[in-house]
């Protein structure tokens, strides 16, 4: 059977490649038809009756182009011409969304050399008193490359705001979000403190409840612009990076940012695309890891530990005989946890001891092996009580381990290559194989004179075991 043409081209590889997918439907088609069959990961576009072009995926990303049956030489040649671009492209448009912080916004932060810039929400806009704890709406413009179709640089302004806004949440103090992709719907009591809305139900007031949606929206002047917005009130203070982060907390000044953020987001937009795909699912399951603290501790702590695996570059697997039972299983050196302990043995130095990051595994695999679950889900976080107080302070010290190593992680990305295996000492099989293969001792004599030994060995061996059956049985 002749193989397909593959039309990705190698450079193109470093493509995102949801802008790649997005760019292909644009241009072919949607919304792309599949089979269903178990294994065919093929999709067809933009449609399996009138096929132009066949993906084929690994992971989740395009890893092959097809020739489909109706094919045109003429789309493709334009189809590529705008991915030559794309691949060669530098951000010409700047996108912009709210995003949320732990700390009232009320100036603004610009980096010269990335082009985000944080900006005080619009005067109209929703907002929280400015000493609350909560989610305080500020907008974040982010650099894009802006497209002919207006559906695709909306998706890129979506998913370039929501990358940053992510990574903004490991390098400011306290937590930045987004609004997530899907909204959900939960009861609310309308109001908030002396605003509460009353209603009488008998003889008594009752505060209002609604069934209401979990979300936010302002007016915006523009949020595609060919040029970064103007500055709006005065410029937040920058601090000396050790100093801010030893912030905790709120001290009612508002946000404010490390000297070196710019520095940080370059680091950040200059990694290559296997480390950004890294480093963002690192980010997203940081994010989850406080999505999750109001409703199982336990899944937030295990997601701060997936946050750590998604930088870990996995060992060697081979298969190890049990000589216990007899079977074979699959077997990493080094191993996950060793994996674990060493990358922050490398990014977040002397911050932690080895016990403890050995405990903080175990945890984590007591909860994701259905074990074990932190004390406070079951309902047993009493006090003071050592399980609970020991679990709560092993979350807060995972908690801040893993800001501090991915902010490292950022300056000093490792090396993608799998660990190479420890090498095993030869046993005594090993040794005899390589005895009877070398060159001066796989002659006739030296054979003879090995074969001699072997027998007298094999004697002596014999003698001992028949000595030790006659004295166990006392004879």
């Amino acid at each position: 059977m002749k193989e397909s043409k593959n039309l990705l081209k190698p450079e193109w590889s470093e493509i995102d490649s949801a802008d790649l997918r997005l760019l292909l439907e644009s241009r072919i088609g949607s919304p792309g038809q599949y089979t269903g069959d178990p294994g065919d990961d093929r999709l067809f576009l933009p449609r399996f009756g009138n096929c132009r072009v066949i993906l084929k995926f690994d992971g989740n990303r395009v890893s092959t182009i097809e020739p489909g049956k109706d094919f045109n030489e003429g789309e493709w040649a334009k189809v590529s011409a705008d991915l030559d671009a794309l691949g060669a492209g530098r951000p010409n448009a700047f996108g912009c969304d709210f995003a949320f912080s732990l700390s009232h916004v009320g100036g603004w932060w610009r980096g010269a050399r990335s082009g985000v810039q944080i900006l005080p929400p619009p005067a109209l806009a929703p907002i929280l008193p400015k000493d609350y704890s909560g989610q305080h709406p500020f907008v974040l413009e982010v650099p894009l490359i802006e497209d002919r179709e207006w559906s695709v640089t909306n998706r890129r302004r979506l998913r370039e705001h929501r990358r940053i806004a992510l990574l903004l949440n490991v390098l400011l103090a306290g937590r930045v979000n987004v609004q997530p992709v899907q909204n959900k719907h939960t009861w609310a009591i309308v109001g908030h403190d002396s605003n509460l809305e009353w209603i009488q139900i008998g003889q008594e007031n009752w505060p209002r409840v609604e069934w209401v949606q979990c979300s936010y929206m302002a007016k915006l002047e523009s949020i595609v612009s060919d040029g970064p917005s103007p500055p709006s009130g005065d410029p937040l203070e920058a601090l000396d990076p050790d100093s801010y982060y030893m912030i905790r907390g709120l001290d009612g000044k508002g946000l404010r940012v490390p000297a070196d953020l710019d520095d940080s987001i370059c680091a950040y937009q200059a990694l290559n695309r296997k480390h950004r795909e890294r480093f963002d699912r690192a980010l997203i399951w940081l994010d989850l890891a406080s999505e999750q603290w109001t409703t199982s501790m336990s899944a937030s702590f295990a997601s701060l530990v997936s946050a750590v695996e998604a930088l870990v570059v996995r060992g060697v697997t081979h298969t190890a005989h049990c000589r216990q039972c007899g079977a074979k299983h699959s077997h990493d050196t080094p191993s996950v946890s060793a994996l674990f302990e060493g990358f922050f043995e490398r990014y977040a130095p002397g911050k932690s001891f080895q016990d403890q990051r050995d405990e903080m595994y175990r945890l984590r695999s007591g909860i994701l092996h259905g074990g074990k679950l932190i004390a406070f889900d079951e309902g047993l976080a009493m006090g003071w009580d050592p399980p609970w107080r020991r679990q709560n302070d092993l979350h807060g010290e995972l908690w801040s381990l893993t800001r501090i190593a991915l902010r490292n992680y950022l300056r000093d990305p490792p090396l993608l290559t799998r660990p190479r295996a420890a090498k095993r000492p030869a046993g005594a099989a090993d040794r005899f194989r390589q005895f009877l293969h070398h060159p001066i001792t796989s002659s006739r004599p030296a054979l003879k004179a090995l074969s001699r030994r072997v027998r007298h060995a094999v004697r002596r061996r014999l003698w001992a075991l028949k000595n030790r059956r006659t004295a166990s049985r006392g004879d």
